[in-house]
């Protein structure tokens, strides 16, 4: 029971942080999804009208980012006695590095070919991925130590 209440406490921090992170890059990065060049782009859960997107897009952002937490722990948890690092940080470091890696740079390379938008905008979303990795490995490696 105990294992179980911490994965669900990295998850929920891995959720926290991840939304802190987001909605920085999403005021930085703005000017993209104000671009009626790529209107089109946007899910109408997101964008089902000009303007914010509504709460219901924030709910369900939440939800699936704490899907994602719990995925990113549990996925620690099965490959943690073979992660290099002789501490908690480097063990989490080198966990985030690695998550993004395999899932990171391959979710953009196909971004690249199967979605028209601003190179610079994905870019700024393999950074943000990159540091939310960093971080939230970090974090997860901690809570489950």
């Amino acid at each position: 029971m105990k294992k179980v209440l911490k994965i669900i406490l990295a998850a929920i921090v891995f959720a926290i942080i991840s939304e802190v992170i987001h909605t920085v890059d999403a005021m930085f990065t703005m000017d993209f999804y104000k671009d009626q060049t790529y209107s089109q782009v946007w899910s109408k859960i997101m964008m089902p009208s000009s303007g914010q997107p509504p709460a219901e897009f924030y709910y369900l952002s939440i939800a699936f980012t704490f899907i994602g937490g719990l995925l990113f722990t549990i996925v620690y948890l099965i490959i943690e006695k073979g992660l290099p690092g002789a501490t908690v940080i480097k063990k989490g470091l080198n966990y985030g590095f690695l998550m993004f890696l395999v899932g990171g740079i391959s979710g953009y390379l196909a971004m690249i070919l199967l979605i028209n938008l601003p190179m610079m905008l994905l870019v700024y979303w393999a950074i943000e991925g990159l540091i939310i990795n960093l971080i939230c490995g970090i974090v997860i490696a901690r809570i489950n130590k």
